[in-house]
């Protein structure tokens, strides 16, 4: 009599389970936003936290001045370099652009004759790039207007997102215990053994690409004040800080900066080009197998994939963190779904 009363219990159960899986992922679906700003957060508190410790544990003599303060001396610090920032770079910004600006109708025929200068350019016809420029111009305000709301909304995302960061650095420890009290006490370990491998090479990873940002940064920001670009600090620092999304961060680099020095001089232009071209075959030949080295741990088709997906699932906040994501991934898999031998487990 048990028997047959237990199948429909389990039919049941297995329905209940379905229905729920269900609601769940269509609510993950609806709140997907709202769970990548959480996600990220929490990946750069968890590659940012063991920075934070570095600079608490920073003592002068036996006076520790940052113990207990180990955040707010980042943020000032983050926030005292983008005021330098702001200062340094931004003035001849704005200042070519107001000079634009105000010369757009005279200096309208000059562009149009270094385009003719551009091989293959002679085929082009004047008048109707004239027009289109002309088009762009005149709904580029309506654009920037229109978009105003836009731009708000990605505002209040970056800075919750800041926020979020800075409380999961501060109770990341409680929140993670709280994570791992959902796990059965005999999976409980394990999975933290597991998180704390993928932890430890996301720290590699962090200093690894640190280091190779610094590099890239400061040699970009010499080189264009070499040549004589405008620009040169605003694009060195860019340069530098978008390298740490892989192989997208330097071709938009690499376009930004050949689109500036295209502004004054072709020469500037081939020079900018060389130096790419050289520095790419440094960095891929020495610079990164001897700093990203047993770092990252993967092949290069898992991180073109990852940064992919990435890129696909969040922009640029998703291309941001699709190499650690891809670190948690590989230990995780590599814990639970790998076949080992017995010999070497």
């Amino acid at each position: 009599m048990t028997r047959p009363s237990a199948i429909p219990r389990s039919l049941r159960s297995d329905i209940v389970f379905a229905f729920a899986l269900a609601l769940a992922c269509g609510l993950a679906w609806m709140l997907r936003d709202v769970l990548m700003l959480l996600y990220v957060s929490a990946l750069f508190a968890t590659v940012l936290t063991p920075v934070v410790r570095s600079v608490g544990r920073l003592h002068i003599g036996k006076w520790r001045p940052f113990k207990g303060y180990a955040v707010l001396f980042l943020l000032l610090a983050m926030a005292g370099a983008l005021t330098a920032f702001g200062f340094l770079a931004l003035p001849p910004v704005i200042r070519d652009l107001q000079k634009f600006t105000s010369e757009m109708p005279t200096g309208l025929p000059v562009l149009l004759d270094k385009i003719r200068n551009i091989p293959f350019a002679d085929k082009l016809n004047a008048q109707e790039i004239t027009g289109r420029l002309q088009d762009f111009l005149s709904n580029a305000a309506t654009y920037l207007l229109l978009s105003i709301r836009d731009w708000a909304g990605k505002l209040v995302n970056l800075a919750m997102g800041f926020i979020l960061t800075v409380y999961f650095i501060l109770e990341g420890k409680s929140a993670y215990a709280w994570f791992l009290s959902f796990f059965a006490a005999e999976d409980r370990e394990r999975l933290d053994n597991a998180l704390q491998r993928a932890r430890l090479r996301m720290d590699r990873w962090l200093v690894g690409q640190g280091s190779l940002m610094l590099i890239l940064g400061v040699v970009s920001t010499c080189v264009y004040l070499s040549l004589n670009i405008r620009y040169a600090f605003a694009l060195g620092v860019l340069t530098g800080l978008l390298n740490i999304i892989p192989v997208l961060g330097a071709a938009i680099c690499v376009a930004l900066a050949l689109l500036v020095a295209a502004i004054d001089s072709w020469w500037r232009v081939l020079g900018v080009a060389i130096f790419y071209l050289v520095y790419l075959q440094i960095e891929n030949a020495f610079l990164t197998p001897r700093i990203m080295r047993n770092s990252v741990g993967l092949p290069g088709l898992a991180i073109l994939v990852a940064l992919l997906l990435g890129s696909a699932l969040g922009g640029v906040p998703g291309a941001l963190v699709s190499v650690p994501t891809a670190v948690l991934v590989s230990v995780l898999l590599d814990e639970y779904l790998v076949k080992k031998n017995p010999a070497s487990a």
